[in-house]
């Protein structure tokens, strides 16, 4: 009987990506891949050469994304991001199950809602990002966020009160007790 554990090329997935990580492949390939492929759809998309001039669209993106490569920032950045992403990706869509469950989704107040929770979590990932590549804004955001958070929660309480004020007068033909005929 023949134990595939012991066989020298039965390796679980995590050698496997261990593996790719040693060859780079997260570093600087994915990277490059990603800042490749989204230049080019921007390039493409605007049209800045001609109508269809995707060689020059091409060659641009393509030395974008290596120069992007050329000190180890991008990458650095990147490990950081992602997983931090990734964990406010998995808060966003527990919220999102918990609010199919016990919340009407066609109303449209609990969308506003929704956007706001993903614009809060993407700011954590961003900072907590920041301040583990020791960028100064982190530091400072990590200080002040209690009075950035409040100057925005009064900006949407105003934004509601106005919003949901009405400049339009009564209808005449609506009928109420102190109408006078």
């Amino acid at each position: 009987m023949i134990f595939l554990q012991g066989y020298p090329y039965s390796r679980g997935i995590g050698d496997f990506l261990n593996q790719l990580a040693s060859f780079g492949f997260f570093s600087y390939l994915l990277p490059f891949l990603l800042i490749f492929a989204l230049i080019f759809g921007i390039l493409n998309s605007m049209k800045l050469f001609g109508k269809e001039n995707k060689s020059v669209n091409g060659i641009i993106a393509l030395v974008i994304g290596l120069m992007a490569l050329q000190f180890d920032i991008v990458p650095v950045f990147f490990a950081e991001a992602f997983p931090r992403l990734g964990v406010g990706l998995g808060v966003i869509l527990i919220l999102l199950i918990l609010a199919g469950f016990f919340i009407d989704p066609s109303k449209g107040w609990i969308m506003y809602v929704l956007l706001g929770i993903g614009v809060v979590v993407a700011l954590v990932v961003l900072i907590s990002t920041a301040g583990s590549l020791g960028w100064q804004s982190a530091f400072w955001w990590r200080a002040n966020w209690p009075i950035v958070a409040g100057i925005v929660f009064i900006l949407i309480v105003i934004g509601i009160i106005v919003g949901g004020s009405s400049d339009k007068p009564a209808s005449p033909y609506v009928l109420g007790p102190f109408r006078k005929d």
